[in-house]
């Protein structure tokens, strides 16, 4: 999905305040109570939790850990690796 029918995309989502039936966008969720748009789901709760997150992606706290985890170890190797600290 090109950055353009992604904005536009999320514009829609934000602007028509109905389920996006956009399966393809990078931002979609199965998640009605947000609209299935993560854009939305920001906006509405604001920073929300592990247990938050894994309820909307559909998957349990313990992947969605593992997963920060992973993340945050990558941004870590990443600024070791460029010498950024």
């Amino acid at each position: 999905m090109s950055e353009y029918k992604f904005t536009t995309c999320v514009e829609a989502c934000k602007t028509l305040e109905e389920s996006c039936p956009n399966s393809d966008c990078r931002s979609w969720i199965n998640y009605e109570e947000d609209l299935n748009c993560t854009h939305i789901a920001v906006q509405k709760h604001g920073s929300m939790t592990l247990r938050e997150v894994s309820k909307r992606i559909g998957c349990s706290f313990v992947r969605v850990k593992q997963i920060e985890e992973e993340v945050l170890e990558k941004i870590k190797d990443q600024m070791n690796d460029s010498n950024y600290l």
